[in-house]
């Protein structure tokens, strides 16, 4: 409501909107006029006043008429309405207040009555604009909120999605920091963990798929967990090999210690499956390679499927040094040996030449860590 509020005056007497006019600017109030009903509801439409008294017997539209077109008016704002009519004509009253309006004076108009009357309607302005504004604050609100909700359910289906594909980490990334972080291709030193289980592929030609099923769950369950313990990141698994990143995409101080520690949990692990696959007659067993150095790291893959993906002699390396890991062995190489060295009990194996390595890489057994 403005300041001061503004107060249309309707009356066909130009001595009655004198009157009016006189007492009510004598207190302050901001006042029009109009001398028939067409004209108040022209003006009611332009100005929307504050509050309208409005005499009942006009000429064109009586005030009955023009109360009735005003509070059916959907796109006016509420204002009260005082209906003005003389003593005897309380019928006017009555199909007023019907019309619409909010109160009435009687003619003579007495001042204090007046002034009565139009503080109670301005009153009454002033609250239903605070409600119709709390309204609105609380429709925002719900608005809001369930845009809110709306949202946090969309991404925690997409992170559901994400994470059946990527790496926790990584499907988090691409939710807080936008996609484009992680799909830029980056350097970065990394330790890369690959393990298999030994005799796989004699197993898989002589079993039933269903026991070759039974055994991949169970192994990719117990390694699963183990891996987000470390929190390591899966760079992609296919058959019995799986691949592991640490130090990328989310940096660690010690990757090759992370690594390790994994690796020596995952022979456990296993080694306990292995003897449960034994009473049904799977001869399997489990080996681990783990390398440290320089890599190429980012997405590949094409529209619809991208995988995250390491490239360097550092991944070949892990892999290679898996290949020739015997059963229950944990093959590193220099670099991790040297990182591990006040943790773990090593030894060293015969040089490997490596397949797709110019040179002999030594490698070191991790025989058991140290308490």
């Amino acid at each position: 409501m403005r300041d001061p509020p503004r107060i249309l005056v309707v009356d066909d007497n130009p001595m009655n909107v004198d009157i009016l006019r006189t007492r009510l600017v004598s207190h302050g109030y901001d006042v029009v006029t109009a001398g028939d009903g067409e004209a108040a509801i022209a003006i009611a439409r332009e100005l929307r006043p504050d509050l309208i008294l409005l005499d009942v017997m006009m000429p064109k539209k009586d005030g009955i008429t023009v109360c009735r077109e005003l509070k059916g008016d959907p796109e006016l704002p509420f204002m009260p309405i005082i209906l003005v009519t003389a003593k005897s004509d309380t019928k006017d009253v009555v199909n007023g207040l019907d019309a619409g309006a909010d109160e009435y004076l009687t003619k003579p108009i007495d001042q204090p009555a007046l002034v009565a009357r139009v503080r109670s309607a301005l009153r009454l302005k002033a609250l239903h604009e605070e409600v119709q504004a709390q309204a609105e604050d609380l429709a925002n609100w719900n608005q809001t909120l369930e845009q809110r909700v709306a949202d946090q359910l969309a991404e925690i289906g997409r992170m559901a999605r994400l994470k059946q594909f990527l790496a926790p980490q990584i499907a988090e990334l691409v939710l807080s920091a936008g996609e484009d972080r992680v799909l830029a291709s980056h350097r970065r030193d990394v330790s890369v963990v690959f393990c298999d289980l030994r005799g796989f592929t004699a197993f898989s030609e002589i079993a039933e798929p269903e026991e070759v099923m039974t055994v991949l769950r169970e192994y990719y369950a117990s390694l699963g967990t183990l891996i987000r313990r470390f929190e390591g990141t899966v760079e992609h698994f296919a058959g019995d090999g799986l691949l592991v990143l640490f130090n990328d995409p989310l940096p660690c101080p010690d990757p090759s210690v992370r690594a390790v520690r994994m690796a020596v949990a995952m022979r456990q692990s296993i080694g306990d499956l292995a003897v449960k696959w034994r009473k049904y007659g799977h001869e399997l067993g489990f080996g681990v390679g783990i390398a440290y150095g320089y890599a190429t790291l980012g997405c590949i893959g094409f529209e619809g499927r991208f995988q995250y993906s390491v490239t360097g002699t550092v991944a070949n390396l892990a892999a290679r040094l898996c290949n020739q890991a015997e059963n229950g062995q944990i093959l590193v190489d220099e670099k991790v040996a040297a990182a591990i060295e006040v943790l773990a009990d090593t030894e060293p194996v015969d040089e490997l030449a490596l397949k797709g390595l110019h040179r002999p890489v030594q490698a070191f057994n991790v025989r058991a860590l140290r308490d």
